[in-house]
């Protein structure tokens, strides 16, 4: 045969199968053109041979390099490589100062398929980093943004163009906040005198509302957020819209962890607040250790000595509650300066809810911070004709036709469903506006759950690519407030191995649509406070498709991180854990031999995986099926002692051959929820 063309069947450049023929045994000469017809078939097994070999030694020098690197990361030894929350790969890369290839092979390793300019984050690449023999740590980022995307900008400099003399007195907007189950809502219950907690599910706040109350002949304006960790982006937002926050803290229950975060995101956005020392009226309430614990974290009470405004009160029985009030137009007054606004310019104000009304269609709570809305005006959201005031009501169903700075109001009139944290602003000339074309949210309900908003990083919720086992999900909510809630907590689960795929999100009933949707993409159908269609419900039962229906969100959040728990793969990892030297053979079995070894280093387990060296090369692997101590089954011989082992392989092993036992292992990989 001709030589070029048994090396095309060997798919090796020709030179190098000529050169490499007489290390396998094969002398011909170094410029001929043909083989004999009858070494064709042996050329060929030993070539094979020897590619095997080749894989084995890399897989070899692999696991232990694998294995020192994760001792030396485990010990301490290993350099310290700083990552910052989202990097891409070839920053990745820069950082860890090794080629993109070795770091793109690493990722292809562990199953993630990532292009030199798609981005990872940190939890991502601190496994990868460790698998390459680094310590990962966080790169400091410094403050934190306190002003989101370029609406608030927009607000801002509108705000900086006033004159003084323009600026007139407003409403304070004020923020509750604090832990699940200390009393926010009934605290507004009592402010409002009305009802509202019998109608949340399991007594926690699910969307934002705004509600505006007098209080000696002034207004205020409360915005209500909810408690539960899940709602941490919908806290954040409520915080930046807010003049004065209340951090509501039960004396019963003391300091958790969301009155810390609430803090945190209130000193971040620097208004001033003040705390409520809510249930007072509880037989184990101790008043005197929730102010030390507030105390601990900055905040002394005026009693102590400290700034801090703290209020003992009862919402359920509403005790304390004008004092309250009281102390809330005390800080208004003492930060008048601020709380101003021109009412007589065109209105712009900040999205506090957004829904889909089956009737009416679009409707969103706009809190105005500056100007005066009108019927009639025009609304614009990113540039783009939201369409006009048709009509607007207040918090409890009166009509208005102006709402002037901190009033919130219903408004009717747009044409599509706006972003919940989106500013609306009234133009100067409604021509401006670039005319609103059809968007996703039309068909889904609303897609324009904006970055800026989520705090969410590009790569942390997976929307495409097989990088990773995905749990397809689709979403269907009442409000954007609950869908936006949503998203962002399951942009808390982070993790390389698996993921969640947003088939599709949208406001309103299940449909037809959706669950053949769901059924096309074998995808968990979650429905937030809404059901699904007659029509829909008797093709989900012929189609045999599950619609999961929840009215309370981190029970939804629960479900999706069980379903990712059975999804997420196993890790493979390798133990090294001796050598032995072949002393005897004794008998070769149909699928394997029995030799007699000497442990030389470490120990031999039964059950373990064994590479047969000759002369230092690595010829072949097999399993340790059977393992002997004199006469007696063992299942782990030590160093020095001398043993039978059943080989289980196709390799033929020869007295002299060195055995490296190793154990092959499956580790179960965790599920990172909540990466701070």
């Amino acid at each position: 045969m001709n030589i070029t063309e048994l090396a095309r069947r060997l798919r090796v450049p020709t030179e190098e199968l000529r050169a490499k023929l007489p290390e396998l045994g094969f002398d011909i000469g170094s410029k001929a053109i043909k083989v004999p017809d009858r070494d064709v078939g042996r050329i060929m097994q030993a070539w094979q041979e020897y590619k095997k070999r080749l894989y084995l030694e890399k897989k070899m020098l692999d696991q232990k390099a694998r294995a020192d690197r994760r001792i030396a990361v485990r010990e301490g030894r290993a350099e310290v490589a700083l990552l910052p929350a989202v990097m891409t790969v070839r920053e990745f890369a820069g950082v860890l100062n090794l080629p993109i290839a070795r770091v793109m092979q690493e990722l292809m390793h562990s199953g993630i398929l990532a292009s030199l300019n798609e981005r990872i984050d940190f939890e991502t690449a601190s496994i990868i980093a460790e698998d390459l023999g680094f310590r990962a740590e966080r790169k400091e980022e410094g403050e934190a943004v306190k002003e989101e995307g370029a609406g608030i900008s927009r607000l801002e400099e509108a705000k900086s163009h006033e004159t003084k003399e323009s600026l007139k007195p407003r409403p304070p907007v004020i923020v509750v906040m604090g832990h699940v189950d200390h009393g926010k809502t009934m605290l507004l219950d009592a402010i409002r005198h009305e009802n509202v907690v019998a109608t949340e599910a399991g007594g926690i706040t699910q969307h934002i509302g705004a509600y505006q109350v007098v209080r000696k002949d002034r207004a205020l304006t409360f915005i209500d957020t909810p408690g539960h960790e899940a709602f941490t982006v919908m806290r954040s937002r409520g915080a930046k819209v807010a003049d004065i926050a209340i951090v509501v803290v039960a004396v019963d229950d003391g300091v958790q962890p969301q009155t810390k975060e609430a803090i945190d995101i209130v000193k971040a956005a620097q208004i001033p607040f003040m705390v409520a020392l809510n249930k007072i009226d509880k037989d184990n309430a101790n008043i005197e250790k929730v102010k030390s614990q507030l105390s601990e974290l900055g905040l002394i009470p005026e009693e102590w000595g400290g700034k801090t405004v703290m209020v003992p009160i009862s919402a359920k029985k509403q005790t304390n509650i004008d004092q309250l009030l009281d102390m809330l137009l005390l800080i208004a007054d003492m930060e008048k300066e601020h709380i101003v606004a021109n009412p007589n310019r065109h209105a712009i104000g900040t999205v506090i809810e957004s829904h889909v009304d089956k009737g009416q269609g679009p409707i969103a709570t706009v809190l105005v911070q500056t100007g005066t809305l009108h019927i009639g005006d025009t609304m614009g959201l990113r540039d783009l004709n939201y369409g006009k005031v048709r009509a607007m009501k207040t918090w409890n169903g009166e009509v208005v036709k102006e709402a002037p700075p901190s009033m919130p109001v219903r408004i009717l009139g747009f044409k599509d469903a706006p972003s919940v944290g989106d500013i609306m602003e009234v133009p100067e000339d409604p021509k401006s506006l670039e005319k609103l074309k059809e968007q996703l949210s039309r068909k889904t309900g609303a897609s324009e759950i904006t970055v800026a908003a989520l705090k969410m990083n590009e790569g942390d919720i997976v929307e495409s690519g097989d990088e990773k086992v995905n749990l397809n999900i689709i979403l269907k909510a009442d409000v954007l407030g609950s869908l936006e809630a949503i998203v962002g907590m399951i942009e808390k689960i982070r993790n390389p191995y698996v993921g969640v795929k947003i088939v599709s999100k949208g406001l309103g009933n299940v449909t037809d649509s959706d669950i053949l949707q769901a059924e096309a993409t074998h995808a968990f159908l979650a429905a937030f406070d809404v059901k699904p269609m007659a029509a829909a419900a008797q093709l989900a039962r012929e189609k045999s498709v599950e619609i999961h229906e929840y009215s309370v969100i981190y029970h939804l959040f629960e479900d999706v991180v069980e379903k990712l728990k059975i999804l997420i793969p196993a890790e493979r990892v390798y133990t090294e854990l001796g050598s032995l030297e072949v002393i005897a053979v004794f008998k070769k079995l149909p699928k394997g031999m029995v030799v007699g070894c000497k442990v030389k280093k470490g120990k031999v387990e039964l059950g373990a995986t064994a590479r047969v060296l000759r002369d230092g090369h690595v010829i072949g692997e097999g399993k340790i099926d059977t393992l002997q101590a004199g006469k007696s089954t063992v299942r782990v011989v030590e160093q020095g002692a001398d043993c039978g082992i059943g080989f289980a392989g196709k390799t033929k092993i020869e007295i002299g051959d060195a055995l490296e036992i190793y154990r092959e292992e499956m580790q179960e990989r965790k599920l990172n929820i909540n990466n701070k």
